[in-house]
């Protein structure tokens, strides 16, 4: 007997400073030093659309807010931007070469 494997993306809807809507699909959430992270791409129902788009990865961070929800926030110090986005695009790639399990 065949299962077949139904794919369901965490989608997330972000509002930027401007107001503008995206929706994003969540790749991965990852804890470093006592802080969470996620990184996404912009989710396209067409998946043919995602072909003309450049991929880029998103990394946001946790932040509470005032009733201690949680929020996604953009990172604004470049150092801590890049480190985890490199720390994230090494994770990702070791999946997607099939070196995670």
């Amino acid at each position: 007997m065949s299962e077949e494997l139904e794919y369901n993306p965490d989608l997330y809807t972000l509002v930027d400073e401007e107001g503008v809507e995206q929706t994003f699909e969540l790749l991965d959430v990852m804890e470093v030093d006592d802080d969470r992270y996620f990184a996404l791409i912009p989710y396209y129902e067409n998946p043919e659309d995602l072909l003309d788009d450049t991929a880029e990865l998103i990394v946001l961070k946790s932040q509470l807010d005032e009733n201690g929800e949680e929020l996604m926030i953009s990172i604004d110090d470049e150092e801590e931007y890049q480190r985890i986005g490199q720390m994230f695009l090494e994770k990702l790639s070791a999946y997607f070469d099939g070196e995670d399990e």
